[in-house]
């Protein structure tokens, strides 16, 4: 690990002034990802802003119709809240399959959808809800939010400060696991909003993507045969040692239907 300056912010505004002050400076949220890329050397940041005493980016807030979550909420947090639970329970479900309990207990929603690993699991509820991502500077859209393979729309120095999910009729998130890393070789999210059908797909390919064919047939029947028949092509998904890009593009249609019938109940 190369050196570099550390500094622990107090508040949104503080360690927004010093990210603008350094331009290679970056944020540290629960550190699952910078700091395994700063010891294999993949990073090297002059300075790391922590932003694990800044108060006002953690906390769940429901209102009946949406749920925020603040960026520096932690997985296990999420896991085990009541209004999450009640509000959208597939999202506590999916924050209970991150990981292992140490990563659930270091990880933040912000720190996630911020580095948008291909793998990742929220992602997939934030595009799959519909979710709008709030930063210290701008709302984006979750449609409008993840571009690319590690890439999002956020600028230098902006800084997520929570998530608003809208609170869906049902949803379910179900995922293949690699099984050391238990990150998503294929992970499903459905969401029923009322005003249409989502269904986002993380882990098949280089970004966190919706499917319109299935979201449109489960519109006209929300039940698992509605998928069962729905092929995605299989290029430019993900392959690897794990899944060829064929046997994830077989997957998404298996936890597709899965997802829905979580959704079911």
């Amino acid at each position: 690990m190369y050196a570099f300056n550390y500094q622990k912010a107090k508040s949104v505004a503080d360690a927004a002034a010093a990210l603008a002050k350094n331009p290679d400076a970056k944020a540290l949220a629960g550190g699952q990802s910078l700091i395994a890329a700063m010891k294999l050397r993949l990073a090297a940041p002059a300075a790391v802003v922590d932003l694990g005493g800044v108060a006002e980016l953690r906390g769940i807030k429901s209102d009946g119709k949406n749920l925020v979550v603040g960026a520096m909420t932690r997985h296990s947090e999420v896991v085990f809240s009541d209004d999450v639970r009640k509000a959208i329970p597939a999202l506590a479900h999916l924050a209970g399959e991150i990981g292992d309990r140490m990563v659930r207990n270091m990880g933040t929603l912000g720190g996630s959808i911020a580095h948008n690993d291909p793998a990742a699991d929220y992602p997939a509820a934030v595009l799959g809800l519909g979710a709008t991502v709030e930063t210290n500077k701008r709302k984006i859209a979750a449609d409008d939010f993840f571009k690319g393979l590690y890439e999002t729309a956020l600028e230098p120095g902006e800084l997520i400060t929570s998530v608003s999910f809208p609170v869906p009729k049902r949803a379910g998130y179900v995922k293949f696991k690699q099984p050391a890393s238990r990150f998503a070789l294929v992970g499903v999210f459905v969401a029923d909003t009322g005003s249409g059908v989502r269904v986002a797909v993380t882990g098949a390919g280089p970004c966190v993507f919706r499917v319109p064919e299935m979201e449109k047939a489960l519109a006209s029947k929300f039940a698992p045969e509605s998928v069962a028949n729905i092929r995605i092509p299989d290029k430019g998904l993900n392959s690897d040692i794990h899944a060829s890009a064929e046997y994830r593009a077989h997957l998404v249609t298996v936890m597709a239907k899965r997802a829905v019938q979580a959704a079911l109940g």
